[in-house]
Parts: C-alpha cells; sequence; structure tokens
C-alpha cells in the first residue's frame, strides 16, 4: 500500500524503523523483533539505509523479504551517499520491480571518518536533486525528512524550513520527523511548516529512551533536545538499566498519546532494532483508544 492511501485509511498510524544487520545472529534478532511487533498491525516499516551506502544490497534484500514473505508494507531508504545516479537508478529498478511503492529519499550522513559531505563524482549532492529524479522517472510514494529542532548543518530555522520546502516542491509525498521529547517543538514546527506552505503530512518520530547514553550520543549528532526535567530523572537512574528503561517507556507513552489525541497523522518509531519498548508503548495506545483525537489542540510556548 502507498504511505498517502494509508494515512486517509489506517488509525491508528504507527509505524517502525529497522536497520539491516551485519550478521546472521542479527538477522534472527530483526525477524523475531518484527514477528513480535506484527501483531501491533504496523501502517509500515522502514529499512534504513547504511552509513556511505554500505548495507545497500542487504537494504534491498531485507525491504523484498518483509513485504512478500511477512506482508508488511515497506519503505525502503535510499541516501545519495556513495552512489552514481546509474547506480542509485538501478537500485530503484530493483524496488520497482520487487513491488516495493514506497521509498524515503534522503541525502545522507557523510561517510564516516569525513566532516562534511560531498557528492560523490556523478551522484546527487541533495536530497531535493534525489526526489525530483525519483518523481520524474518512477510512481514511488515518496518521503523525506524533516527535523523539529532543525538540521544539525542549517544555519537558521529559515534556512532549514527552506530547503524542506524545496524538497516538498520536488515531490516528497509525506515526511518523516527526527526524534524529538519535547512535543511543542513539533508542534511549533508544524505551524511554521503549515505557514510556508507545506501540506504534506508530518509523521512524528519518537525512539524511546532504553540506554540514556546511547541516546545523549543520538541527540549531539541529529540536533534533538532532551527537556531538562527528563534529563535530570534520567541521571538520578544512572546505573539501573531497568529503571531507565522504564522510565524510558512511561516518557515515550505521554509523548505518543498526547500527540495522536492533538491530531498527529501518525507515530514512527525509532526501534534500534527491539521490540519490547515499542511494544509496549503501541499496546498502551491500542488498549486506551489513545489515538482518537482530543477536542482541541494547545500548544505551550515556553
Amino acid at each position: 500500500m502507498r504511505i498517502t492511501d494509508a494515512l486517509g485509511s489506517v488509525r491508528p498510524f504507527i509505524s517502525f524503523e529497522f536497520f539491516p544487520p551485519k550478521d546472521d545472529e542479527g538477522s534472527k534478532q530483526l525477524f523475531s523483533t518484527i514477528e513480535a511487533l506484527q501483531p501491533l498491525r504496523p501502517a509500515f516499516v522502514s529499512i534504513t539505509y547504511g552509513a556511505g551506502g554500505s548495507t545497500r544490497a542487504r537494504t534491498v534484500a531485507l525491504a523484498k523479504q518483509i513485504q512478500h514473505e511477512i506482508g508488511l508494507t515497506v519503505v525502503a531508504h535510499v541516501t545519495c551517499v556513495g552512489s552514481t545516479r546509474a547506480e542509485l537508478r538501478s537500485l530503484f529498478d530493483d524496488l520497482a520491480r520487487a513491488g516495493i511503492q514506497n521509498v524515503l529519499a534522503l541525502r545522507g550522513d557523510p561517510p564516516k571518518g569525513s566532516a562534511e559531505f560531498v557528492a560523490p563524482p556523478g551522484g546527487f549532492a541533495h536530497a531535493t536533486d534525489l526526489i525530483a529524479m525519483l518523481r520524474r522517472n518512477y510512481d514511488f510514494c515518496i518521503g523525506a525528512a524533516c527535523y523539529p529542532e532543525k538540521h544539525p548543518e542549517a544555519a537558521t530555522l529559515e534556512s532549514d524550513l527552506a530547503h524542506l520546502k524545496e524538497k516538498v516542491d520536488a515531490g516528497a509525498d509525506f515526511l518523516v520527523s527526527q526524534l524529538f521529547f519535547d512535543n511543542d517543538a513539533y508542534f511549533l514546527f508544524e505551524r511554521r511548516a503549515r505557514d510556508a506552505g507545506i501540506e504534506t503530512p508530518i509523521l512524528a518520530g519518537l525512539m524511546p529512551i532504553t540506554n540514556f547514553e546511547q541516546i545523549k550520543r543520538f541527540v549531539a549528532m541529529c540536533g534533538a533536545v532532551i527537556p531538562p526535567k527528563l534529563h535530570v530523572e534520567m541521571e538520578r537512574r544512572k546505573g539501573d538499566a531497568e529503571a531507565v528503561e522504564a522510565l524510558g517507556v512511561a516518557y515515550a507513552s505521554m509523548q505518543a498519546v498526547a500527540l495522536l489525541q492533538l491530531g498527529v497523522p501518525g507515530i514512527h518509531f525509532y526501534t534500534l532494532n527491539k521490540s519490547p519498548a515499542t511494544r509496549a508503548i503501541v499496546s498502551s495506545l491500542l488498549a486506551a483508544s489513545a489515538w482518537r483525537p482530543a477536542f482541541a489542540r494547545t500548544v505551550t510556548v515556553r
């Protein structure tokens, strides 16, 4: 199913992100995770694309396997990193032949050891260029990334939003946000996007905290902010992995309930190929019918 069609019919709209495993043991863990999450009826699952395009073949193979053998709708990530235009066309031809209808088109992070992104010879420099090529030549439903708290490389919020508008104008059908821990950041970003003429659905990206040190590394790379109160409570639980995960699940559950009740089109969970935390959160949402919108939206400006 195309994501744009699912957005109009699936409630609650929940999706999960996985990354290609490095070995057979990782593959076993991944498919155990998928089997555990499948009963939650995700609208789609997405498969990431390793740094420098290092998992391109595994991304395509995994996308095919999940969609054909498990029966879940798949969104395949594709980046500009490390590939020529001809190589990307070959990849997209392969995805199209396999019946994959949805892709998430990204510029990608600089290869390991590089301080900044440099377009490969014969390749694309920006996600906008990749999206435009897809729109001209294929019939995929195209997703793109957005950053409620600004892309780390963007000079200003305004320039970041201008780049996002270019991606939407080039042909992006839906957006998936970077992870965030403050719902106000999402809603303020959404308001600014709508004021800029961006009407594309924006899925809210959440990552349950199960390892606080790991999350701190993630937010340092992606520009997200951990709210001070949450940071303090996590620090108090340092050294107690179960307590950290319990708080992380509780916090993400509250985030998800509020987001859905205030009308977000859907929530995209960054699972890190693990099921327990995400399963607990989504199970609580389903049990509480928490996706039913509240009567009014209020945004607190701090």
